[in-house]
């Protein structure tokens, strides 16, 4: 969600009279941002602790606490994003300064209700592994499902589609939470095999020989 509200900032600035110059605060988040969803969908933790503190500086450089509260909720969508279903904690202090929209998506990562029309457009529909497969940009996919398996919602093609959008992006810890979700179902469906390739599967996205 805040990388597509940056860079529509980024576009509008572009497109003003004689180009002026993009705040460097801006050109330096959206970065930041970029590297820490890569980072931490990958599982590189330092880096990902990195540059989202790059992030989060950036944002508060502004003094603006609805810019601040995207940045938080870009944390609690890659928790999200990886089946890491906890509080935004980030978020909640900053929730009274934040726009309607900004509490809709906090609320929709949650798994509460909220507006359908306050939210990103990728999210309004998302309802199954179909509607889910309609998402073109991969984080926004792969939070869609984790959303979707936090409200109990997720049909096994969700979970296919999600794993395999982490498995083409080689985004590993994604990946291991992903076919972990899919052989803990297999698992209760008494589906064993299947169970236990995609634990293997897991085991080399892990690194384990």
């Amino acid at each position: 969600m805040m990388r597509v509200l940056l860079l529509a900032l980024l576009l509008a600035l572009a497109g003003c009279g004689n180009k002026p110059r993009q705040p460097d605060w801006l050109v330096n988040a959206d970065s930041a941002q970029d590297r820490y969803q890569r980072a931490y969908l990958s599982g590189r933790e330092p880096a990902a602790t990195q540059e989202f503190q790059r992030l989060r500086t950036e944002l508060a450089s502004t003094g603006n606490p609805s810019l601040l509260a995207r940045g938080e909720l870009t944390r609690c969508a890659m928790q999200v994003a990886t089946l890491q279903f906890t509080a935004c904690e980030g978020f909640e202090p900053l929730r009274r300064d934040a726009s309607d929209e900004e509490r809709a998506y906090a609320d929709f990562l949650l798994g509460k209700p909220a507006p359908a029309g306050s939210l990103p457009e990728a999210y309004r529909s998302v309802t199954d592994g179909a509607s889910l497969a309609a998402i073109k940009e991969p984080v926004s996919r792969v939070v869609a499902a984790g959303v979707l398996l936090r409200t109990g919602r997720a049909d096994p093609q969700a979970l296919q589609v999600a794993a395999d959008t982490a498995s083409e992006q080689g985004w590993r810890r994604a990946v291991i939470a992903w076919l972990g979700a899919q052989a803990m179902r297999a698992e209760q469906a008494g589906a064993v095999e299947e169970a236990q390739r995609l634990r293997r599967r897991m085991a080399i996205a892990a690194g384990e020989r």
